[in-house]
Parts: C-alpha cells; structure tokens; sequence
C-alpha cells in the first residue's frame, strides 16, 4: 500500500509540473492551428462577423498565380539555406568541441546572430548587399569582380537572403551538434588513432555516425524553420518592389493577405496549405532517418 500511494503522489506531481506546459502548447500551439484550419472555411478580414465560404479559399488558392510562384521560392530557399546550415553548423560546432585557446569566446561569438533582433540583422545585411558602397560589392570590386545588385535582381535575391539565414542559423544548431559531440567517448578516437585512422577517417566512421541523432533533430527543425522564412523577406524588401514577387514566401504571402488586405480567411487558407506541405516533408524524412541515423 506504502509503494502504490506514493506511486500516486510521485504521478500527481509529476502531471502537475508539466501542466504549465501542456496548457501552453495547448493555447499557443494546438488551438491556434485548429482555429486556423476553421477560418480557412470562412471570409472575414478580422472585423465584424465571419461569413462561411465553404470551399471558395482553396479554389481561389488552386487559382492564384501567386500561390505556386510562392511555393517555388519557399523550396528555392530551403534547397539554398538548409545544407549550408547543416555544413556550417556541423564544422562549427566539430572546431569547437577541440582544446583551442579562447574556447568560450569563439562560442559567444557564433551564437550572437541568434539572440540579435531581425530588424538589427536586416538593416546590417542591407548594408553589406548595398550595390553602390556595400562591404560585399566593395571586397568583390578588389579582385576585378563586379558585384550583382543583391537585393533587386531575381536571379540573386533568394540566394542573398538564403545567406543571411545560414548566418542567423549556425549559432543555435551548433549548441545542439555541439552537445552531442560532448557525448561521444574520448576512447573511441583513441582506439582509431591506434589503429591508424587519421581525423577524416575518424570524423565519417565515428563523429557522423554517433551524432546522426542530434544532427537530426537539427535537419528535421531547420527545414521547418527554413518553410516558414519570413521576417528576413519582410525587413529587407519593399513590399512596392519588383523583385518582391520573385521572393515572397507562402508565409509572406499569407501576411500579405491576412494583414495588409485583410482577408483572413484566405490568409487561414495559405498557412494550411504551408501546414500540408510541412507535414508531407518531415514524415519523408521521419521515414528516410531509418537509413542514416545511427542510435
């Protein structure tokens, strides 16, 4: 009887110290998505009564020459962003796990794009991609290259801001890979080096295989967070310029809709064709992990 009360108690308390966190994934998390998902079957642009559309969202959405142009550059931008976060992040973090003078500052220094406000993030970035007197054009001008004009050609904007967010990416990634590399015995690496495996040989029959794990966790929410790109598109074009088009993601697309044209319901209508789109590519790589991850 003494084990199964406190069996009890230690449940009750157990349920009571997550419920602050159960009810805050409820309200900020499950709720808003349902909510989401209902008024994309409705019109409203915030005020007054919503009215029931049924169907009319997503045929219009089926019908928006917008809507694949978007999608395009949502996958464009992670097809750019995301291997570049994985390399650099992975690197980073494998430098920094050595016994290297200055250890700690170097770790700060990585992670300050991480806790620096988009609106700082964008306007130094503008700077540097400036066509006329930007850092980038003026470094490139010093080896007789004549820099592209970042921010208002097509054929270079999503590249540009797909390198701000591999910028803005690699100091909290590093944290999590950094992490799992800490875990990895020193013996293994030990026991390779007498048998004569040099670093390369230790870091693809060792390092990779050990941190598959962390490393993906770190690919499935760097896609996510890559699908959802938006503040970068926001804070460095202007909504009036051409090349916006030939940038604007289905985020910025449903921004656009439901707080600059106020039409709500259609807005609803874009996040939940983001949520589809989401959900098909991390259950692909909930079934591709198989083949790499290692636990």
């Amino acid at each position: 009887m003494g084990k199964r009360r406190y069996r009890k108690s230690s449940i009750l308390w157990g349920y009571l110290f997550i419920l602050p966190t159960c009810l805050g994934m409820f309200f900020l998390n499950i709720k808003p998505t349902f909510d989401t998902i209902f008024m994309s079957f409705y019109k409203s642009s915030g005020l007054g009564d919503a009215k029931f559309a049924g169907l009319e969202n997503y045929q219009r959405l089926i019908q928006d020459p917008q809507i694949p142009l978007a999608i395009w550059n949502t996958i464009k931008y992670t097809i750019f962003a995301v291997p570049g976060i994985i390399v650099f992040s992975l690197l980073v973090a494998v430098l920094l796990n050595q016994k290297i003078k200055g250890l700690s500052l170097y770790r700060v220094i990585y992670f300050l794009p991480v806790v620096s406000t988009p609106a700082a993030i964008a306007m130094v970035w503008r700077w540097l991609y400036n066509s006329d007197y930007g850092l980038i054009n003026y470094a490139l001008s010093l080896i007789g290259i004549k820099g592209p004009w970042w921010l208002g050609d097509p054929k270079f904007s999503i590249l540009a801001i797909a390198i701000v967010g591999i910028w803005s990416a690699i100091g909290y990634n590093m944290v999590i890979l950094l992490a799992g590399l800490q875990e990895i015995p020193r013996d293994y690496y030990e026991s390779a080096s007498l048998e004569g495996a040099g670093p390369i040989k230790q870091f693809f029959s060792i390092t990779l295989p050990l941190v598959s794990p962390s490393l993906f966790f770190v690919v499935i929410t760097t896609v996510i967070n890559a699908l959802q790109v938006f503040d970068v598109i926001y804070l460095m074009f202007d909504s009036k310029s051409e090349v916006i088009m030939h940038t604007q993601s289905l985020v910025y697309l449903f921004f656009k809709h439901s707080f600059i044209l106020s039409n709500k319901g259609y807005g609803a209508a874009i996040v939940v064709l983001l949520l589809v789109v989401i959900g098909l590519i991390t259950a692909l790589q909930m079934k591709l992990q198989k083949k790499w991850v290692h636990y």
